[in-house]
């Protein structure tokens, strides 16, 4: 692998593909309790997308309906000055068009992150994460742009009132259209 003698727990891509998926997440790289149990989004920021989402973990993790990738297919390790270390910059450039090629019915793409909304709307996103959700409207049908599910977007989300009543009606439309 590209990437194994940087990877501080070794190389473990977690991703879901489905032909018949739908919908698309893209976020930005597993943590260390994903990385253990290979299940992409195994975690509270996880719980905290369905909940966004309002579907039930089964229906999450039913490949066929959602497919999974992350920016960054393996855990990066962490920053020096705590939380994770960005996603491995060679990943996305080397997996998602061949990745992707896979998923020939998706319809929705959920950009979930700034790393996400980078690589996919370049020029087209904001000049900040905030901005680029809360014009989220400009890059559908295609992408809906979110924040990152962590435990940081609680605070975000009280100063940012119109994420609940503007994104998630129509994110939890969009998802039951595709998946329903």
């Amino acid at each position: 692998m590209l990437c194994a003698k940087v990877l501080p727990l070794g190389p473990r891509p977690v991703f879901r593909l489905g032909r018949g998926a739908r919908l698309l997440i893209v976020g930005q790289a597993p943590g260390t309790k994903v990385h253990e149990t290979g299940l992409p989004w195994n975690d509270r920021s996880g719980d905290r997308l369905r909940q966004w989402m309002a579907i039930e973990r089964e229906t999450f993790y039913d490949a066929e309906r959602i497919a999974i990738l992350p920016m960054g297919l393996c855990y990066p390790g962490r920053l020096k000055q705590g939380g994770d270390a960005p996603p491995r910059p060679e990943c996305a450039p080397l997996w998602h068009k061949r990745l992707t090629a896979l998923l020939p019915r998706i319809e929705l793409v959920l950009l979930v992150g700034s790393y996400a909304q980078a690589y996919y709307l370049d020029r087209a996103r904001g000049a900040t994460m905030t901005e680029t959700v809360r014009d989220f409207r400009r890059h559908l049908p295609r992408f809906l742009p979110l924040p990152h599910p962590s435990w940081r977007t609680t605070a975000w989300e009280r100063k940012n009132p119109w994420f609940g009543a503007e994104v998630l009606p129509v994110l939890r439309a969009a998802v039951g259209r595709l998946i329903g």
